[in-house]
């Protein structure tokens, strides 16, 4: 009981102030002569020598190591779940170190069926706690929806760090009170669209190639209503007719065939190469299919009319610019002017099967306008102006703090029930 002794007389010293360092160099040299992984100046694990030294002290007191000890087992149909085996052992049958140190881990199994109950003991001197994990993380969505009060403002969510597409897509509807089958989520870049987001897509690598946009169809426009997006925030409105309340149904939005309508997202680009850079808000349109290349610039330049220098607005006679179809298994196919139905192209119809599910199918077309007709109708205008709503500032302050739990959000992770 040499290892005890000394340990007692080094506490003793301890409590009562009468250390002195030769108490410490006599107990490092009986652990040395029991136990020859601790010889030496070598740093050795704390827990490692901690498990050792209770071991020790238990055989000195007389009784058996918990290391000795097997596995209790005790199975009955559930009336003595909570009796362990070291419970009926009388109490002066255990050392110090197995009462005040040891525990028991209780595992119960319960069979569905029958109900039966098998109840499983595991003595242990330390158990090592799982720490749960932050399940969430912060992103950044920009609305672009058909309410005003959701049109170009920057929104911050908690989203699922495990969690697809879909439940993304349950935050931004519930953040726009809009139905989930008309949200339409992509990525947008400074340079234009990369990407749109299926709803089995994982959400682990949403937005982080290029801020996260929520697109909301127009609704259905009647016949003789004008057709503008109205401008982002910070940008001057012209007077005139705007957009009616949003109160289609997605259903209006899908694409039903090739004599139907077809859903449009649309960025602005200018320039070549290392210059290209988008301007301008991103856009949605709902056009039909059968419209001739006409039309459709038309139809562009109605949602561009905030945008354009007052003395250009009755321009738009002429091909003012290229179209290319965005991203899907032809990034680089454009439509043509000189086709008469440019929506029909087989190039649309692949965009269309591409557009992942979730939302309403729908195709990306990136207008790309050289510098100077872009500088001669628009300015030097750059980027839509976006709003941060106050949950983008507490959602990257709630994440950017130390994630702390409780030891008994611990316990409960380690003891959680599992179904086999």
């Amino acid at each position: 009981a040499e290892v005890t002794h000394r340990l007692a007389a080094l506490v003793r010293a301890l409590w009562t102030r009468d250390y002195t360092p030769q108490l410490s160099a006599e107990f490092k040299n009986i652990v040395s002569k029991h136990s020859s992984q601790f010889r030496g100046n070598a740093q050795h694990d704390a827990l490692e020598f901690l498990l050792w030294l209770l071991d020790r002290m238990h055989e000195d007191l007389g009784a058996a190591s918990p290391a000795q000890q097997t596995r209790g087992s005790q199975e009955d149909g559930g009336g003595s779940a909570s009796r362990s085996p070291l419970a009926a052992q009388h109490p002066h049958g255990q050392s110090f170190v197995q009462s005040h140190f040891q525990a028991q881990y209780r595992s119960s199994l319960t069979c569905p069926h029958c109900l039966k109950q098998s109840n499983t003991f595991d003595p242990f001197l330390c158990i090592s706690l799982p720490i749960p994990l932050r399940q969430t993380r912060a992103l950044n969505v920009t609305l672009v929806l058909q309410c005003e009060r959701w049109r170009f403002v920057r929104v911050g969510l908690a989203v699922p760090l495990l969690g697809t597409v879909a439940d993304l897509r349950e935050m931004v509807a519930r953040e726009g009170c809009i139905p989930p089958e008309q949200v339409i989520l992509a990525e947008v870049s400074p340079r234009g669209f990369l990407r749109s987001l299926g709803d089995k897509e994982e959400l682990g690598a949403a937005g982080e190639g290029a801020p996260l946009y929520a697109f909301q169809p127009p609704p259905a426009r009647r016949a003789g209503c004008p057709r503008s997006l109205p401008a982002s925030p910070g940008v001057a409105r012209p007077e005139g007719p705007r957009l009616l309340p949003a109160t289609a149904r997605s259903s209006d939005c899908l694409h039903r065939g090739p004599g139907g309508r077809i859903l449009l997202l649309l960025c602005n680009t200018a320039g070549t190469g290392p210059q290209l850079a988008r301007f301008g808000p991103p856009m949605v349109l709902q056009e039909e299919r059968g419209i001739s290349w006409e039309q459709l610039q038309q139809s562009i330049l109605a949602q561009l009319r905030a945008l354009l220098r007052g003395e250009m607005r009755a321009q738009g006679t002429g091909a003012l610019f290229r179209i290319r179809l965005a991203g899907g298994s032809s990034p680089c196919t454009y439509l043509s002017p000189q086709d008469p139905r440019p929506l029909c192209h087989p190039a649309i119809d692949r965009a269309l099967q591409l557009s992942g599910t979730g939302g309403p199918p729908h195709v990306r077309l990136t207008v790309e306008w050289d510098i100077s007709t872009k500088e001669r109708l628009f300015g030097n205008i750059q980027e839509e102006v976006v709003q941060d709503a106050e949950s983008v500032r507490l959602q990257q302050q709630a994440h950017r703090q130390q994630h702390s739990c409780t030891l008994d959000e611990c316990f409960q992770l380690y003891t959680k029930e599992e179904q086999v």
